[in-house]
């Protein structure tokens, strides 16, 4: 079994923002690969997925971004999951809008969600898929950057970055990192 962990904030004030595109993925793998209803559990909601052979978990944490850790690592514990069975899909605004970057593991870089889950999990050595939804604007405070929405102009752009997100991530489940990183991290 793997893990799929797409961050996010609850609340309808949070819909549409940039901190949210990961919500914005697992809607998309929810539509195209479960077909049961997300039940409330481990502080998120968490759907089953048949991705190719593949038994896959969808959680979407609802603890706020900062506190994703708390109900990544209650599945985690309860599935018994590896690290390396776990994907971490989350924003970055330090890519260029649009852009994916997967990783095997590292630091957060600056991405506090992805922070608790590594410091709950106890390892850095979990692998993520990062959607760009940068650049911060100069003097742009970032906390306040993130919780805005996608301009016009940028909507078609990120729109196509979470399709591609939701791809990447059932290549990841099906084919492992290296095939995602080999087909996602190079485009532009």
């Amino acid at each position: 079994m793997k893990l799929i962990a797409l961050l996010g904030n609850p609340g309808a004030q949070y819909k549409d923002t940039r901190h949210n595109v990961g919500f914005d993925v697992a809607a998309v793998l929810a539509k195209k690969y479960s077909h049961s209803t997300p039940r409330a559990k481990f502080q998120g909601e968490i759907a089953e997925a048949a991705i190719g052979p593949e038994r896959v978990l969808l959680l979407t944490p609802l603890t706020f971004m900062n506190l994703s850790g708390a109900s990544v690592l209650a599945t985690r514990d309860f599935y018994k999951i590896e690290p390396a069975d776990t994907l971490v899909v989350c924003d970055d605004f330090n890519l260029p809008l649009g852009k994916l970057r997967l990783r095997p593991k590292g630091s957060a870089g600056g991405q506090n969600g992805l922070a608790d889950i590594l410091r709950r999990l106890g390892t850095e050595e979990i692998p993520r898929l990062r959607l760009g939804i940068g650049p911060l604007p100069p003097g742009r405070d970032a906390a306040g950057f993130v919780l805005t929405r996608f301009a016009k102009d940028e909507q078609p752009i990120i729109a196509d970055a979470v399709q591609r997100a939701a791809e990447a991530a059932a290549v990841w489940a099906q084919q492992g990192l290296q095939a995602a990183m080999n087909l996602y991290n190079t485009e532009s």
